[in-house]
């Protein structure tokens, strides 16, 4: 487990310059590409259709009574060329007298302005008369075309005129208007320049002309146009509606049978233009025209999103990523409810919860290919509960070069060859080398497969520790570590005599090893200096293991294992194990002598 060293035997560019790539690029750089990456989908709309939706469903947040609902202002009001009054008058367009008609049945009943949102851009044989009913009364407002204008007679004729120009978005609904066109008012606003001109004392503030740009406005939808008052044509020409009905309103006459001048609303996906002129009329009179963020305060909204995200989920658990990643969007949700239904701001949801969603996904992203790198480099060094370790304590190996060291108890094995350096002195080196190898691949495999941990090799020699890199404190774990190091034990002195038989075969030198296990304190971190680091174990237990394994050479006993265990280890695991009690060493700085046992084999 030596950092220094897996970078030797490796690539050790790789680790470099994965280390390089964390530290030049931090967490919050990765949302930052994350905002960069929305604020490109921003420019190129592909954040709209999920905008509108949420425009939508705000609307219907606000219909459904959670939040104030100002309805329709109650000055306005519609005269409707409905199924109705087709039925009566005949096939529409109608003979402009019609219109003189109503003009004159509204005397009973004079609103404050009425605006034709019908176009009168052909000469027609009773425009005379239409045009003296408008004169007449004074309040009347027509409708054009950027291209066209009324005829000349009834322009000259009426208090005003405005544009009917207006597009839907791609889902159909109308959520805009252009106020103004060329200088041209908006319908809507030319009516209410009729209102103020009614109310000198009180005006309503309006939007100024601006000829160099078609300005242009959000709408605020009061509501479902059913809820604004509405009377058939016919009804109102033919006095069936109260005396009082439409005095001092302003009247919009538009016609609304199906078919003829079809719009959508948040509310109603079939209804007819002349109420998105009275959804502006109601905007203007009270001052609640929704607002939008500017372009480049959205785009900054979303850019800083995505380095906020990183930083926020950097280093965070599961359990805590999911809790912020479902309580985010509901927090941003939350306020974007409260700023519309009462301050009436339209702020982007889709956008950020989106630019969140990015964020959280390139940080996982980056981190499994950080994973996977990290764990390429040491799968076959260490073994996977190590590999997991540095996995979960990255930050303090790349912010600081090192671990923080942990005390645990943990089993220490130490292992050599016996009579190595008779063997060595008779095999050519190369020849030594495999024969090494093999040896010590073999053993390798039988610690790591009972959940050891390999921590060094000092020649033929090797040290595993049992019990790391998880501190185990609880009885129950710190045995089950002892019982997997004998188990272990065990299962090389099994490997080996399947190695010793290949090796007769080959003509090679036979392997003749012996073991010694301790279970004690230890503290497990990194160890060195700023060159060269080791993540090592230290501690008695090292050298009481180390001490043990020397004893094999000396003590002769029954056992078929090489296997020498402290009796602080064989406590663990007597009740498993036959033990042969075959002496005692004392060890220096201590005053009791440390029992020895050899391990015979399991019990029946």
């Amino acid at each position: 487990m030596k950092f220094k060293e897996w970078i030797a035997n490796l690539k050790q560019n790789q680790l470099i310059n994965l280390r390089q790539y964390i530290i030049t690029n931090p967490p919050w750089m990765t949302g930052a590409l994350a905002g960069l990456m929305s604020v490109a989908m921003l420019q190129l709309g592909m954040w709209k259709p999920l905008e509108y939706l949420g425009y939508n469903t705000l609307f219907q947040i606000r219909e459904s009574g959670i939040w104030p609902n100002p309805g329709w202002d109650q000055r306005i009001a519609v005269i409707a060329i409905e199924r109705h009054s087709l039925q009566e008058y005949g096939q529409f367009p109608w003979p402009r007298n019609r219109y003189a008609e109503l003009l004159s049945a509204l005397k009973k009943s004079p609103p404050t302005a009425v605006g034709f949102d019908i176009l009168f851009l052909d000469p027609s044989p009773k425009d005379d008369i239409l045009a003296a009913a408008i004169a007449a009364n004074g309040k009347v407002v027509l409708a054009g075309t950027i291209k066209e204008e009324p005829v000349a007679s009834l322009k000259s004729a009426a208090a005003g005129v405005g544009h009917i120009a207006h597009e839907a978005d791609s889902d159909g609904i109308s959520r805009e208007s252009k106020i103004f066109l060329d200088g041209v008012p908006n319908f809507g606003l030319a009516m209410t320049h009729r209102y103020n001109a009614a109310n000198p004392q009180n005006p309503v503030l309006l939007p100024q002309s601006n000829n160099r740009q078609a300005k242009k406005v959000w709408v605020n939808w009061p509501g479902k146009t059913k809820n604004l008052p509405t009377y058939a044509f016919v009804d109102v020409v033919q006095g069936r509606i109260p005396a009082d009905a439409l005095t001092n309103k302003l009247v919009l006459v538009g016609i609304v049978a199906t078919g003829f001048d079809p719009i959508a609303s948040p509310f109603d996906r079939n209804t007819a233009g002349v109420y998105l002129y009275a959804a502006l009329i109601d905007n203007l009179l009270n001052q609640r025209l929704l607002r939008r963020l500017p372009i480049l305060v959205e785009m900054l909204l979303l850019f800083g999103i995505g380095p906020l995200t990183g930083w926020v989920l950097w280093n965070r658990g599961v359990r805590e990523r999911i809790a912020i990643a479902l309580g985010l969007p509901i927090l941003w949700i939350g306020a974007a409810a409260v700023l519309f239904g009462f301050f009436y701001w339209w702020v982007p949801i889709a956008a950020p919860i989106g630019t969140l969603i990015l964020a959280g996904t390139a940080l996982q992203l980056r981190e499994q290919y950080e994973k996977q790198q990290l764990m390429r480099l040491f799968e076959k060094h260490v073994d996977p509960e190590t590999a997991q370790l540095i996995w979960q304590r990255k930050a303090e190996i790349f912010e600081q070069g090192e671990l923080e060291p942990q005390e645990l108890t943990a089993t220490v094995l130490f292992m050599d060859i016996r009579s190595f350096t008779s063997i060595s002195e008779k095999m050519p080196p190369r020849d030594l080398l495999n024969w090494l190898n093999n040896y010590l691949e073999a053993m390798t495999d039988c610690i790591m497969d009972h959940g050891g941990v390999v921590d060094k090799y000092i020649g033929d020699a090797i040290m595993a520790v049992f019990g790391v890199p998880f501190c185990h404190s609880e009885y129950p774990e710190i045995q089950k570590d002892a019982l997997n190091a004998v188990a272990a034990c065990i299962a090389m002195h099994d490997k080996l005599h399947e190695l010793n038989q290949q090796l007769r075969v080959d003509r090679k030198p036979l392997i003749k090893f012996g073991i010694g296990l301790h279970t004690g304190q230890l503290v497990a971190g990194t160890v060195g200096g700023s060159r060269r680091l080791n993540y090592s174990v230290i501690g008695d237990a090292v050298n009481v293991a180390a001490r043990l394994e020397a004893m094999n050479k000396e003590i002769v006993s029954d056992s078929p294992f090489n296997l020498l265990v402290t009796g602080r280890t064989f406590a663990y695991v007597r009740d498993r194990y036959e033990g042969q009690k075959v002496g005692s060493i004392q060890l220096r700085g201590k005053k009791e002598e440390t029992v020895v046992y050899a391990i015979l084999g399991e019990k029946p």
